[in-house]
């Protein structure tokens, strides 16, 4: 019989909880990368700012969302 829960390294079954954070986890990571492309990209972003700012703030964004996920791998 499949279980469908998923196993960590030491083939124990994760529990509920550390699923639901590991998929907010995930969800973070994305959000943050997402947004700091966005800052990048978006030719008429709304807030004033200098094209050099955005581009620092977005890689700053994009830089944070890998960290987050070297982390998040790091705890699996």
């Amino acid at each position: 019989m499949a279980s469908h829960y998923h196993r960590d390294n030491n083939g124990r079954q994760k529990s509920p909880a550390k699923r639901f954070l590991s998929v907010l986890g995930l969800f973070m990571f994305g959000l943050y990368l997402v947004l700091g492309l966005v800052v990048i990209f978006w030719k008429d972003f709304p807030l004033e700012l200098d094209r050099t700012y955005r581009v620092l703030f977005g890689v700053l964004l994009v830089v944070y969302s890998f960290f987050r996920f070297v982390r998040l791998w790091q705890n699996r």
